[in-house]
Protein backbone atom coordinates (compact mmCIF):
# COMPACT_ATOMS: atom_id res chain seq x y z
CA UNK A 1 0.00 0.00 0.00
CA UNK A 2 1.37 3.58 -0.79
CA UNK A 3 1.99 5.75 1.91
CA UNK A 4 1.80 8.84 -0.07
CA UNK A 5 -0.89 10.57 -2.35
CA UNK A 6 0.37 9.96 -5.69
CA UNK A 7 -1.77 7.05 -6.45
CA UNK A 8 -1.16 6.69 -10.18
CA UNK A 9 -0.02 3.39 -11.21
CA UNK A 10 2.13 4.59 -14.67
CA UNK A 11 3.53 7.80 -13.06
CA UNK A 12 4.85 5.68 -9.76
CA UNK A 13 6.29 2.65 -11.64
CA UNK A 14 8.38 5.66 -13.92
CA UNK A 15 9.41 7.75 -10.69
CA UNK A 16 10.47 4.06 -8.72
CA UNK A 17 13.12 3.23 -11.51
CA UNK A 18 14.35 7.25 -11.29
CA UNK A 19 17.65 8.60 -9.82
CA UNK A 20 19.01 11.48 -8.92
CA UNK A 21 18.91 14.82 -11.45
CA UNK A 22 16.41 12.58 -13.43
CA UNK A 23 13.80 15.41 -14.58
CA UNK A 24 9.70 15.26 -14.60
CA UNK A 25 7.90 18.05 -16.78
CA UNK A 26 4.66 18.80 -15.71
CA UNK A 27 2.86 20.76 -18.66
CA UNK A 28 0.45 22.61 -19.01
CA UNK A 29 -2.56 22.13 -21.50
CA UNK A 30 -0.54 24.11 -24.21
CA UNK A 31 2.69 22.80 -24.15
CA UNK A 32 4.07 20.72 -27.36
CA UNK A 33 4.13 17.09 -25.09
CA UNK A 34 4.95 15.52 -28.50
CA UNK A 35 7.71 17.14 -29.83
CA UNK A 36 9.87 18.81 -26.74
CA UNK A 37 10.99 16.15 -24.77
CA UNK A 38 13.54 14.20 -23.77
CA UNK A 39 14.50 10.92 -25.84
CA UNK A 40 13.90 8.69 -23.04
CA UNK A 41 10.75 10.62 -21.40
CA UNK A 42 7.27 8.90 -21.52
CA UNK A 43 4.37 10.90 -21.50
CA UNK A 44 1.28 10.18 -19.31
CA UNK A 45 -2.28 12.44 -20.35
CA UNK A 46 -4.16 13.46 -17.48
CA UNK A 47 -5.55 16.11 -19.79
CA UNK A 48 -9.46 14.61 -19.21
CA UNK A 49 -10.64 18.14 -20.59
CA UNK A 50 -9.89 21.91 -19.90
CA UNK A 51 -8.90 23.17 -16.35
CA UNK A 52 -8.79 19.02 -15.12
CA UNK A 53 -6.28 18.16 -14.20
CA UNK A 54 -4.33 21.26 -13.00
CA UNK A 55 -0.63 21.48 -12.91
CA UNK A 56 -0.20 22.07 -8.99
CA UNK A 57 -2.30 19.04 -8.21
CA UNK A 58 0.36 16.89 -9.85
CA UNK A 59 2.93 19.48 -8.30
CA UNK A 60 1.28 18.43 -4.86
CA UNK A 61 0.78 14.64 -5.64
CA UNK A 62 4.37 14.59 -7.66
CA UNK A 63 6.53 16.48 -4.31
CA UNK A 64 4.61 13.28 -1.95
CA UNK A 65 6.50 10.75 -3.43
CA UNK A 66 10.14 11.64 -4.43
CA UNK A 67 12.45 14.24 -3.06
CA UNK A 68 12.92 17.28 -5.63
CA UNK A 69 15.54 19.59 -5.56
CA UNK A 70 15.34 21.91 -8.00
CA UNK A 71 11.63 23.55 -9.68
CA UNK A 72 11.83 25.43 -12.87
CA UNK A 73 10.00 27.31 -14.39
CA UNK A 74 8.96 28.79 -18.08
CA UNK A 75 9.55 32.33 -17.72
CA UNK A 76 7.04 34.70 -19.03
CA UNK A 77 7.52 36.64 -21.76
CA UNK A 78 7.19 40.79 -21.90
CA UNK A 79 6.69 41.39 -25.62
CA UNK A 80 3.93 38.33 -27.68
CA UNK A 81 0.65 37.73 -27.39
CA UNK A 82 1.25 35.93 -24.18
CA UNK A 83 2.94 38.34 -22.42
CA UNK A 84 3.37 38.91 -18.59
CA UNK A 85 4.02 41.35 -16.42
CA UNK A 86 4.54 40.19 -13.69
CA UNK A 87 4.61 36.63 -11.92
CA UNK A 88 1.69 34.75 -13.58
CA UNK A 89 -0.74 33.75 -10.56
CA UNK A 90 -0.12 30.33 -10.48
CA UNK A 91 3.34 30.57 -9.30
CA UNK A 92 1.83 31.57 -5.72
CA UNK A 93 0.11 28.10 -5.90
CA UNK A 94 2.83 26.67 -6.93
CA UNK A 95 4.82 28.43 -3.43
CA UNK A 96 1.42 27.32 -1.57
CA UNK A 97 1.94 23.50 -2.69
CA UNK A 98 5.93 23.89 -1.78
CA UNK A 99 5.46 25.73 1.53
CA UNK A 100 2.29 23.05 2.23
CA UNK A 101 4.86 20.25 1.99
CA UNK A 102 7.41 21.26 4.13
CA UNK A 103 10.38 21.98 1.66
CA UNK A 104 12.18 25.18 1.52
CA UNK A 105 12.28 25.07 -2.58
CA UNK A 106 12.09 28.52 -4.97
CA UNK A 107 11.02 28.56 -8.17
CA UNK A 108 13.97 29.04 -10.94
CA UNK A 109 12.79 31.06 -14.27
CA UNK A 110 14.46 29.57 -17.69
CA UNK A 111 13.77 31.39 -20.80
CA UNK A 112 10.88 29.70 -23.02
CA UNK A 113 13.58 28.38 -25.50
CA UNK A 114 15.76 27.39 -23.03
CA UNK A 115 13.11 25.88 -21.15
CA UNK A 116 12.63 23.63 -23.96
CA UNK A 117 16.00 22.79 -24.12
CA UNK A 118 16.29 21.80 -20.34
CA UNK A 119 13.50 18.93 -20.92
CA UNK A 120 14.76 18.21 -24.18
CA UNK A 121 17.87 15.99 -22.85
CA UNK A 122 18.59 12.33 -21.98
CA UNK A 123 17.92 13.12 -17.97
CA UNK A 124 13.53 13.49 -19.02
CA UNK A 125 11.89 10.95 -17.93
CA UNK A 126 8.64 11.71 -17.36
CA UNK A 127 6.16 14.44 -18.63
CA UNK A 128 2.58 14.56 -16.88
CA UNK A 129 0.41 16.59 -19.56
CA UNK A 130 -2.43 17.99 -17.66
CA UNK A 131 -5.27 20.25 -19.05
CA UNK A 132 -4.09 23.35 -16.97
CA UNK A 133 -5.18 26.36 -19.06
CA UNK A 134 -3.05 28.79 -16.73
CA UNK A 135 -0.32 30.57 -18.97
CA UNK A 136 3.43 29.93 -18.24
CA UNK A 137 2.38 27.01 -15.60
CA UNK A 138 4.97 24.72 -17.19
CA UNK A 139 7.75 22.89 -14.45
CA UNK A 140 10.37 20.95 -14.89
CA UNK A 141 11.47 19.61 -11.50
CA UNK A 142 14.45 17.29 -10.38
CA UNK A 143 14.68 14.44 -8.29
CA UNK A 144 17.12 14.82 -5.14
CA UNK A 145 18.33 12.01 -3.16
CA UNK A 146 16.68 10.63 -0.38
CA UNK A 147 17.98 11.61 2.63
CA UNK A 148 18.94 9.11 5.96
Amino acid sequence: MLNHQLIHPQINAILGKAGHHAKILIADGNYPVSSKKGPHAEIVNLNLMPGVVNCAQVLQAILSAVPIDEIFTMQYTSDDPYALDSDPPVWDDYRTVIAEAGLNLKLTPIDKWGFYDAVATSDHILTVQTGDRQRYANLLLSIGVRMA
